[in-house]
């Protein structure tokens, strides 16, 4: 049975620390490198409902994408909800992993995974890292269908594939129009649609689209974008890096169990059409 210095070296391995952005909140929050791990569960949110169902799993070990202290703190008190949940992990031996911007540009990383789930054919990174010589890693992915298909059925696509959420997805552009390119980005991506636009791909799908970028991205051309849930998009990641775990567990004969949460962490939980009219907007 590995040591949590161990497992976290393998993990460091797959998603480095340095090469995280320099505002993110990667690594180790919780643990005791000497401890014994046999099971470990990935998540995308590191909230209570995840910690406490880690704790029911018998988890020794729980991995998740988004930090628990992105912005830092001054104090761990069981009064706060991020508190609480350090308390709930160290009363039961579990160690918290971050990684979180360094999974997203890792190879295979976070949009990766998403361009797995949609079915695409991943082409190359949307912003490429300087420092890979092999062209592979960078945020976001350049994809191909495999056969052209219409916004509308791309979008069913999406729906179908993506995990369950309120929100669904939200489209922009014409429903008939063909697309044979995607650009793909995991988490919030309007940052992103100078390099989209650059690609010259015929649809972006992401999450977290503002209004105004999504406004001024449909202005300039007839990009089709696709707006899931932040949570969806990055949640295949999650079974990509289990799998990726138990690679390494099987390797070094570790014998672990790792699990995926199937727990939508997602915090909208419906979502009521406006009603039709034929009028516009309200007088």
């Amino acid at each position: 049975m590995p040591r949590l210095s161990e497992v976290i070296a393998a993990l460091e391995n797959l998603w480095p620390a340095e090469r995280a952005e320099s505002w993110d909140a990667v690594g180790t929050v919780v643990g005791d490198p000497g401890q014994e791990v046999s099971r470990v569960l990935f998540a995308v949110d590191p909230v209570q409902e995840i910690v406490d169902e880690a704790v029911k799993l018998d988890a020794d070990l729980l991995v998740t994408h988004h930090p628990l202290y992105l912005r830092g703190t001054t104090t761990v008190a069981a009064s706060h909800f991020k508190g609480r949940a350090v308390h709930t992990l160290i009363k039961h031996d579990i160690a918290l992993h971050v990684a979180h911007t360094n999974a997203d540009g890792a190879d295979p990383g976070v949009s990766d995974a998403l361009a797995g789930a949609l079915d695409l054919r991943v082409v190359g990174p949307l912003v490429p890292d300087p420092a890979d010589p092999a062209g592979r890693r960078g945020l976001g992915r350049i994809c191909a269908l495999d056969h052209p298909l219409t916004v509308a059925e791309f979008a069913a696509r999406a729906a179908e594939r993506l995990p369950a959420t309120a929100q669904g997805i939200r489209v922009a552009g014409d429903p008939g129009a063909l697309l044979r390119t995607v650009a793909v980005s995991g988490g919030s991506g309007d940052s992103l649609f100078d390099r989209v636009r650059a690609a010259g791909v015929d649809a972006f799908l992401t999450a977290d689209l503002r209004h105004h970028p999504a406004s001024e991205a449909r202005a300039e051309t007839p990009l089709a974008l696709f707006d899931a849930a932040h949570w969806a998009t990055e949640w295949p990641w999650c079974e990509l890096a289990a799998a990726q775990l138990d690679e390494i567990s099987d390797r070094h004969g570790w014998d672990l169990r790792v699990h995926v949460s199937r727990t939508v962490t997602d915090p909208w939980v419906t979502h009521v059409p406006s009603a039709p009219s034929s009028s516009g907007a309200p007088n």
